[in-house]
């Protein structure tokens, strides 16, 4: 299977790609798509880096895995293809983007190119997964390449804000290096935990581009091509 990755995230990652692991998980992930129906399409496994430079980074949001149905994962964690239905997950993103923003705000599509285009980095910890089979390929050792992109950005950059939404996401992110980067933690966006009282109110939104203009960044343009304001 072909690498399709950014030029710089690769000479990031260049030891890591060399690991007798990764080379593993390719061979790994091509039977998969052989033998099996699986998400995203194999030309957007990278997208997330491919949208998202390593130099551009501002933004890191960590999800689990890919959407599992058909037509929906487009390579970037939480987000859908146009076109598609608007998962719950996604619905309660959007919900409390307004409310924190203080706008009215009507989605017209689950796609989060625009974030990505931004500087955010829509990283999910497994990058593909079977189809109708939800964290299907966790066995496959991406945990082990997406740890090591994190820690990448964590001793690399600066300043950078990282939403950890949920128990997984929160695990995932205690390697980051706290003393120079801000780290948001809440609930998971899921219905589940959002009813329960652990996602609504968080404000990461507001509280991210606060962060990013006190630190010279230019702010996140949550509601860029998805939708209308009101």
């Amino acid at each position: 299977m072909k690498i399709n990755l950014d030029p710089k995230w690769k000479a990031i990652l260049a030891d890591e790609i060399q690991k007798p692991y990764f080379h593993e998980l390719i061979k790994s992930v091509d039977e998969e798509y052989k033998l099996h129906t699986c998400y995203p399409p194999k030309e957007l496994i990278f997208s997330a880096f491919n949208y998202c430079s390593f130099n551009e980074v501002k933004v890191v949001i960590i999800g689990q895995d890919p959407y599992h149905g058909k037509g929906e994962a487009n390579g970037l964690a939480f987000s859908v293809n146009d076109g598609v239905r608007i998962p719950p997950s996604l619905r309660n993103i959007f919900r409390e983007m307004s409310d924190d923003l203080e706008i009215l705000f009507l989605p017209s599509s689950g796609n989060l190119e625009s974030w990505a285009k931004q500087g955010v980095l829509l990283l999910n910890a497994s990058l593909t997964v079977r189809e109708d089979t939800p964290n299907s390929h966790k066995h496959l050792k991406w945990n082990l390449f997406t740890d090591a992109a994190i820690q990448k950005i964590s001793e690399g950059k600066e300043k950078v804000v990282f939403l950890l939404w949920g128990n997984f996401a929160h695990k995932k992110g205690l390697k980051i290096d706290r003393s120079k980067h801000l780290v948001l933690e809440c609930g998971h966006p899921s219905p589940m935990s959002a009813n329960q009282g652990k996602w609504f109110g968080n404000k990461h939104f507001s509280k991210t581009n606060s962060y990013l203009k006190v630190n010279s960044e230019k702010e996140i343009d949550w509601i860029f091509n998805n939708g209308s304001l009101f």
